[in-house]
């Protein structure tokens, strides 16, 4: 569940609001009511990338230069 608070009550309220987020409520900050940014707990950000991590190889082909036609629509 996510509250909304727009950002003079946020500066008034920072501590309450680090602790809410800490204790895992999502706080949206608001500018002008509209959202702005989000304040939630470090431990829920996404976990760093694991290599290896699923399993499976790629083929020699892979690694073949592309076909020029095909370079092209990338580069526009």
């Amino acid at each position: 569940m996510s509250t909304t608070v727009n950002v003079h009550e946020a500066k008034t309220h920072l501590s309450r609001l680090l602790k809410r987020a800490h204790d895992g409520e999502e706080i949206i900050l608001a500018k002008a009511g509209r959202p702005y940014a989000r304040l939630v707990p470090l431990g829920s950000t996404p976990s760093k990338r694991q290599p290896g991590r699923i399993k499976g190889r790629v083929e020699e082909a892979f690694f073949d230069p592309l076909p020029e036609d095909e370079l092209a629509a990338w580069e526009k």
